[in-house]
């Protein structure tokens, strides 16, 4: 696995307790772990992104393990994202997110059926992204849609690459929508 020029990773642990109108029965846990990296492909057009698939795997084990660190074993939703500087394009967020990233992602989980959400953007430093988060084995399970949002004051700078994974030890808060359950899910196909 390539391993990424990392400039800083970033941390971010929250613990809902109350949420609208009503205390939740236990906290809700999520957690978003984001580096920022130097991107090798920084203004010029290259066809072979490898590099930066490679770097996706690396950081789809290294992110998801300080994320586990912090939440335990008990994760039930993940997301993933990046916020590509502007000397950068879009296809060096897809080049990271999507040939690699997430089997080892799933590894360091102990599994994880459902495909792995995501979303990318370009922008300065400052640029919000929201993380889409929704249940591990199951897409359709609707308590658990939801999202985690990345914004770093410094990053990305515009030869650099905000990756992020996102993380929860439970659904929404709240949760009335109707829809498939957790305790319904089958778990064979990441749909139902």
């Amino acid at each position: 696995m390539k391993e990424p020029q990392i400039r800083k990773i970033v941390t971010q642990v929250e613990e809902v307790r109350r949420e609208g109108f009503k205390e939740l029965a236990a906290p809700l846990r999520r957690c978003l772990v984001a580096a920022v990296i130097k991107n090798p492909y920084a203004g010029a057009y290259a066809e072979d992104l490898g590099e930066l698939t490679e770097i996706g795997e690396y950081l789809g084990d290294y992110l998801t393990r300080i994320a586990v660190a912090q939440l335990g074993e008990k994760i039930e939703s993940y997301g993933k994202g990046a916020i590509i500087g502007m000397n950068g394009e879009l296809e060096h967020g897809a080049a990271i997110l999507h040939p690699k990233l997430g089997k080892p992602m799933r590894e360091a989980l102990g599994g994880g059926k459902a495909i792995i959400p995501s979303a990318k953007k370009s922008g300065g430093p400052g640029t919000s992204l929201d993380v889409p988060l929704h249940y591990k084995d199951a897409a359709f399970v609707r308590t658990h849609y939801d999202a985690m949002e990345v914004r770093l004051a410094d990053a990305p700078k515009g030869d650099e690459i905000v990756v992020a994974v996102a993380f929860t030890d439970g659904g929404r808060p709240h949760p009335r929508i109707g829809g498939l359950q957790v305790s319904e899910v089958k778990g064979e196909d990441g749909l139902r």
